[in-house]
């Protein structure tokens, strides 16, 4: 995994895209090595909560355009069929929150990683830009479905539209980001924030993750026996009684993920 760092501790899985002289650009390796990796987390009762991130000035700079140059290129269609959006899928399953640390600029598909991360700190340096169209194509890997839920239909289309860089201060003004920090800082407060969630009770936060992804589309009717079915799940399980107990004790919970 050359070209993508997998560090953990205490809890914390951090997904370094290590290509940093590329921007981070995509490659088919580091796309296969993603997707993978995601899956891998799923299975990891040690990993609680993962964060996302970019190696040196820059946290994606999207595909790599040179590949695409290759004669043994496959179709647009294809790739993003079979390479990007198992990455994306995999993101949005993964019962276990997804900090996105925004570190520099995210443009085309590595906007639309961020944008399928759960939560998004940013550097202050940081900018996304929807940059499809000054290539002549269209966003894909989820963008034209997160960014109208996440800034509306109308801020939406005129990032896609006009494919103007949006800065992390503007970003954090429309809601796409949670917050802004000193670059020295992302990735203390991204791993701060996910240590965090980390101490949380896994299965409720990955219920929690579950609920948020269905109420997108559902009716207030559908999501609130929707809500009733995951809390009986909750409620059945031991860290649920562990945190009660917890409550009662004036202690903190030791949640097991049980």
């Amino acid at each position: 995994m050359a070209d993508l760092r997998v560090d953990t501790a205490d809890g914390v899985a951090t997904l370094t895209l290590d290509r940093p002289d590329a921007l981070n650009s995509l490659t088919v390796p580091l796309k296969e090595e993603l997707a993978r990796a995601f899956h891998s987390l799923g299975r990891d009762r040690a990993v609680r909560a993962v964060v996302l991130t970019g190696a040196g000035r820059a946290f994606c700079a999207g595909q790599d355009l040179r590949e695409r140059l290759e004669p043994d290129a496959a179709p647009l269609a294809t790739e993003v069929r079979e390479r990007y959006t198992p990455i994306i899928l995999a993101m949005r399953r993964l019962e276990k929150p997804i900090v996105g640390a925004i570190s520099g600029v995210a443009a085309g598909a590595g906007a639309s990683l961020a944008f399928a991360c759960d939560i998004r700190i940013a550097a202050e340096s940081a900018s996304f830009i929807l940059a499809f169209g000054r290539v002549g194509l269209v966003p894909d890997s989820g963008a034209s479905w997160f960014l109208p839920r996440l800034v509306g239909a109308s801020r939406a289309a005129e990032l896609a539209l006009t494919t103007d860089p949006l800065s992390a201060a503007d970003a954090e003004r429309i809601g796409l980001v949670s917050r802004v920090v000193p670059g020295e800082r992302l990735l203390d407060e991204a791993q701060a924030l996910a240590g965090r969630l980390a101490a949380g009770a896994p299965v409720a936060l990955g219920l929690t993750k579950r609920a948020l992804n269905h109420a997108v589309d559902a009716s207030l009717e559908e999501q609130l026996e929707y809500e009733a079915v995951l809390q009986g799940i909750a409620g059945a399980t031991a860290d649920h009684a562990e945190g009660v107990a917890a409550f009662v004790e004036k202690r903190p919970p030791r949640f097991r993920g049980e």
